[in-house]
């Protein structure tokens, strides 16, 4: 109960808007790493090159592409956008690193390419939902900021798979962005994430955790984010959708890869999440084993009823600031859910993931 008193509530009634004269005056650069992705290219990357973001009648942004040993069409679809489209940079890389794993190589040679020290990072797989997603996300630049954090939901689809995977990332993202908000953020996720090049430079980029396959967003802002210099951008406008797995198989394989990078992260960070599954968790063991004793099967009652009602509550106001009140009426079946999905996944937490590859 004391994360959703102290600090969910937070994003619950979280009210920062983006001013509606949205300063421009900052180049960015967008880096996209993409590998076999021609499809997702033709979909998703006009609207990326149609951001509204100009300053003095141009366009004051770069989209680098990274083109990450491609053996499909990717080359020849992005020679022709580069065409009509002077903001457009294509980076092809044609060998890959022994030593750095996963999509660490392309992003790191993407940064290193980038005309400009502030960056935005999204997917190939990915869509704005709207033409202002790049003018927004950047704002807090302009505050002094040098990480923000933006949420990257999915597409919605009349599936109970698809519920689940989408609450799972609301309820991932409820805790992340909560956290930031109360000055102790600790990750980010890689589809919708903005920092500077010279934080990354200064950092020596993925150094410390080079060898894993993931990290490239949440390893790299557990390091070093810090209550001054991270801000979140949560408007509807500033959402990044992509298309959830269709099938378990392939959802179990991304969140092996993704969990398997928990145990990397600050102690002080590892304790704060590990307690709130913990405690989640005995909540329903202590409930039911007051059950059993007559004195305390009221206080339990009414202890459960109340823990429903509130996490009901901030839940609720939090999706609604996601856009994800669709979830709503099934948040206590989600209560219980995530009991299991916490017991499923824990050898992925705890034991390194037989993952060869990030695409």
């Amino acid at each position: 109960m004391v994360y959703y008193f102290f600090f969910f509530i937070r994003l619950a009634f979280y009210k920062k808007t983006v001013s509606a004269a949205k300063n421009s005056s900052l180049p960015i650069s967008i880096i996209i790493c993409a590998h076999n992705e021609e499809a997702n290219l033709q979909k998703n990357l006009p609207y990326i090159l149609n951001q509204v973001y100009e300053h003095n009648g141009a366009n004051n942004f770069e989209v680098l592409v990274v083109n990450d040993n491609s053996t499909d069409g990717s080359v020849y679809l992005l020679r022709e956008l580069e065409k009509s489209n002077a903001h457009l940079n294509i980076l092809n890389l044609t060998q890959e690193s022994r030593n750095m794993k996963g999509k660490k190589f392309p992003l790191s040679m993407g940064i290193k390419q980038a005309k400009y020290d502030h960056l935005l990072l999204t997917d190939a797989d990915c869509l704005p939902t709207s033409k202002n997603w790049l003018a927004e996300m950047v704002q807090p630049f302009h505050e002094g900021k040098e990480i923000v954090i933006g949420y990257a939901p999915y597409e919605k689809e009349k599936t109970a798979l698809n519920r689940n995977i989408r609450y799972e990332t609301f309820y991932a993202a409820l805790q992340y962005l909560s956290m930031a908000i109360s000055k102790k953020p600790y990750m980010g996720v890689g589809r919708n994430l903005a920092y500077k090049k010279s934080l990354f430079n200064d950092n020596k980029g993925f150094s410390k955790h080079y060898q894993l396959l993931s990290g490239d967003d949440d390893l790299f802002i557990n390091a070093v984010a810090n209550k001054n210099n991270t801000a979140i951008v949560i408007s509807e406008d500033t959402h990044m959708f992509s298309e959830a797995k269709g099938s378990k198989a392939a959802w179990k394989f991304q969140k092996k890869r993704h969990l398997s990078t928990g145990r990397f992260y600050k102690l002080s960070h590892k304790l704060m999440l590990g307690l709130l599954a913990f405690s989640h968790f005995f909540f329903y063991i202590a409930f039911i084993a007051c059950c059993f004793f007559k004195p305390w099967v009221w206080f339990a009652l009414g202890m459960f009823v109340f823990r429903w009602i509130y996490i009901g509550i901030i839940q609720y106001l939090a999706m609604n600031k996601l856009n994800e009140s669709d979830l709503a009426p099934r948040i206590w079946y989600y209560d219980i859910w995530t009991i299991f999905y916490y017991i499923k996944n824990i050898p992925s937490i705890f034991f390194k993931p037989k993952i060869i590859e990030w695409r």
